[in-house]
């Protein structure tokens, strides 16, 4: 094959890849403002980093979104979701069950797994916990940014997800939403592209 068409071929892919980038990060950034607060079984709260036995700001104010929508009758039930990630002694979703409980929430609403550490794996486990508690429709807690992904991956699960971003998250400022939102970005083009490669 002729350098000149290689070279053609390269570019014309480069292209399409920056388009669909662009066309990545303005769903992202349009998706945040998208809330569904409709009645479901459960929220489904994805895990991130604690602090010793305490969960990180980020993490706190996932919990405290599901227990509104738990208090607000929402949902029924809370799967919390999140392993030992960064060499912390509690899985995220036993920081998480412990703090819910603390704000009054039933030991008996509550569910969790503790094996995940990536936002799949939240999904895969969470779907678990779902089958065997009879558990079909679902809200997801997350930051407004990580919602677009979020939903794709629990859409590819097979879950019936419906999107509801904390409105407390603590990346309110355009400094800390930009690296958060790049790396938003660079994931979910990654994701689409190895999912359409292996899949």
């Amino acid at each position: 094959m002729p350098r000149r068409l290689i070279r053609k071929i390269m570019q014309v892919l480069m292209l399409a890849l920056f388009a669909f980038t662009v066309f990545v990060a303005y769903g992202i950034w349009t998706y945040a403002a998208e809330t569904e607060n409709i009645k479901t079984d459960a929220a489904i709260v994805l895990g991130t980093k604690v602090i010793g036995d305490q969960p990180s700001p980020v993490l706190r104010e996932r919990i405290n979104h599901s227990i509104w929508l738990y208090e607000n009758e929402f949902v029924d039930k809370i799967i919390f979701t999140g392993g030992k990630t960064d060499g912390a002694e509690m899985a995220e979703s036993e920081v998480s069950r412990k703090y819910a409980l603390g704000m009054g929430i039933p030991d008996e609403d509550i569910f969790i797994e503790t094996e995940s550490m990536i936002t799949e794996e939240n999904f895969l486990y969470a779907y678990e916990v779902a089958e065997e508690n009879g558990l079909d429709s679902f809200l997801v807690v997350s930051d407004p940014l990580h919602m677009k992904r979020a939903l794709l991956m629990a859409q590819v699960t097979g879950i019936d997800a419906h999107s509801s971003p904390t409105q407390s998250s603590i990346y309110q400022t355009f400094s800390s939403q930009l690296p958060f939102f790049i790396r938003e970005t660079v994931c979910y083009v990654g994701y689409v592209l190895t999912s359409s490669f292996f899949r």
